[in-house]
């Protein structure tokens, strides 16, 4: 019976790998009520309906909704219990792209006589439309005279690479970034935040204490180009860290800032399965931050980390004649000089200019400076030592153009900045096929209305192992493309404030987290040695 199963699967998918996608090209009415007729469209629908159905916001109408069914139009029903959200038309296998129906309903109004309740409530959006760094104004109540814990989350989707119709569509967030600036301000009654990279047309809400507002549509608009999230991958990964008190006297305090996987557009669905130890502070900046007292001399203590966590692969297509150009934002902070991104030294400044003449574009400027990376640099797995000392080398890089992946990624960054483009470096993991890791460095740069742009120069060139590698295309793919074969701990870089004033610091470079701090030795800690494992996969399962 299961090979029945198999043989008709592989039919099915054989036969929709040979029929074009639906596109859908228009809906109208764009807003309106549950329960009225809409109608798409487009092309590749199909003559008959047969088994094709479209969904909205995750819900099928049912099979008497439908009113028409031809190759270029559908009309249907909205459910009366429906949301707005993303429609989407499935025929054979194939899903269209996605167009928003907003729900009238769902648009906020001006609320009468007070407060209705203690969950926030929006009244006003503006503008209701926008793209990725986009301020958007949202005035309602109920929001916390501060922030907190509190957050704004927009919807977020991926492109499964089999579409299973029997599986419910259930609708994923993505909340306004730190490392976009994304909150500007917050009050009870106003709240101020840039729309956040990986964000798509659909529902966004308030999440507080008190609860989580009603949700409320925004549509994407305006963005120079597309980007697609697939192939997911969901790992478990595990890792540790040893301490061995040499010499110590009460009272005494040691801190560990463990590195946490971010969540980032690609990288989702982050968590802890478990921890030998409570943290002092669970998440501290992107860190789980512990706290050991009173140890004694010969001591010996353990942490070890599991989490579970889903990432993706992205894809993206920018037409750079659709880019705005000197459009400033708070991300300018990321085209400035700092001690682990050098972008003012004169020897990395005067190579830009000279690689990039009077282009104005910052897609293409990204684009020639990634160009002449992989053509003129070469990228080794390490350096001699007088050279491994970055920042200090950075004029020797250049001049010798020998670098290794993570002051390949530094240096992109630096020359990145010098050519005034937001750019921050990222820190993480690459996963082989046989599922061992290895730490690695990349970056990401940011592109007005669009939002960031990962660049690999290491892989693109081709400078890692071939386990590791999964793209042919690799010069042109890691310009824009991510694989999921990473996990990421760090984008930015981390700085972390030290707990106490006399506290003695440690810190380690070319790690898998870009952070200042890593361990702290207080009060009568004379001597300890530590030891910081590498990242264990210990499950995977792809979709």
């Amino acid at each position: 019976m299961n090979k029945i199963y198999i043989i008709a699967g592989l039919a099915a998918l054989l036969f929709s790998c040979k029929a074009k996608s639906p596109v859908i090209e228009s809906i109208d009415p764009k807003i309106g009520r549950m329960g009225e007729i809409i109608t798409l469209r487009g092309v590749n629908f199909g003559t008959e309906q047969e088994e094709a159905y479209i969904t909205i916001a995750g819900t099928s109408p049912t099979r008497s909704s439908y009113h028409a069914w031809q190759d270029d139009h559908i009309m249907v029903r909205v459910p009366e219990s429906g949301e707005s959200g993303l429609v989407y038309v499935h025929v054979k296998g194939k899903k269209s792209n996605g167009v928003l129906f907003s729900n009238s309903a769902a648009v906020p109004r001006p609320v009468e006589g007070g407060d209705l309740g203690f969950e926030p409530g929006i009244i006003s959006v503006n503008p209701r439309t926008g793209a990725a760094g986009t301020l958007i104004t949202i005035t309602g109540n109920n929001f916390g005279s501060s922030r907190e814990n509190g957050g704004v989350f927009f919807t977020w989707e991926f492109e499964p690479s089999l579409y299973n119709p029997f599986a419910p569509d259930t609708v994923q967030f993505i909340e306004v970034s730190e490392t976009e600036f994304g909150y500007e301000y917050w009050s009870d009654r106003e709240i101020r935040i840039r729309l956040p990279d990986g964000a798509v047309s659909g529902n966004f809400e308030i999440r507080t204490s008190r609860g989580k507002s009603k949700p409320v549509v925004f549509d994407i608009s305006g963005r120079p180009g597309s980007r697609a999230f697939r192939d997911k991958r969901s790992y478990t990964i595990s890792y540790s860290v040893d301490i061995k008190i040499l010499e110590a006297t009460r009272p005494n305090t040691l801190y560990l800032w463990v590195p946490q996987p971010v969540t980032s557009p690609s990288q989702r669905n982050v968590n802890l399965i478990s921890t030998s130890g409570i943290p002092f502070i669970e998440n501290y900046r992107g860190t789980s931050l512990y706290k050991l007292d009173n140890l004694n001399t010969g001591a010996s203590s353990q942490i070890n980390l599991s989490y579970q966590v889903d990432v993706y692969s992205q894809e993206a297509a920018v037409n750079p004649q659709l880019i705005r150009l000197d459009e400033r934002s708070p991300l300018d902070a990321y085209t400035q000089s700092s001690p682990l991104i050098p972008s003012d030294n004169p020897r990395i400044k005067s190579q830009v200019d000279a690689i990039l003449g009077r282009e104005r574009n910052p897609y293409t400027r990204a684009r020639l400076i990634y160009e002449w990376f992989i053509r003129e640099m070469t990228i080794t797995e390490s350096l001699p030592q007088a050279q491994a000392n970055w920042p200090v080398s950075a004029t020797d890089i250049m001049e010798n153009k020998q670098t290794d992946t993570y002051t390949a990624a530094l240096l992109f960054c630096a020359m990145s900045r010098a050519a005034g483009l937001p750019s921050i470096p990222t820190a993480g993991v690459l996963i082989s096929r046989d599922q061992h890791t290895m730490r690695h460095y990349w970056a990401e740069i940011w592109i007005n209305g669009f939002g960031w742009l990962p660049v690999d120069p290491a892989m693109g060139a081709g400078a890692v192992g071939a386990d590791f590698i999964s793209r042919q295309n690799s010069a042109s793919f890691y310009f824009g493309g991510l694989d999921n074969m990473r996990i990421i701990f760090s984008r930015g870089e981390l700085s972390l404030s030290q707990m106490e004033t006399r506290g003695r610091l440690v810190s380690h470079s070319r790690s898998y987290s870009l952070q200042n701090i890593w361990e702290e030795a207080a009060g009568g800690i004379e001597s300890y040695s530590s030891l910081w494992g590498d990242i264990i996969i210990t499950g995977m399962y792809i979709q």
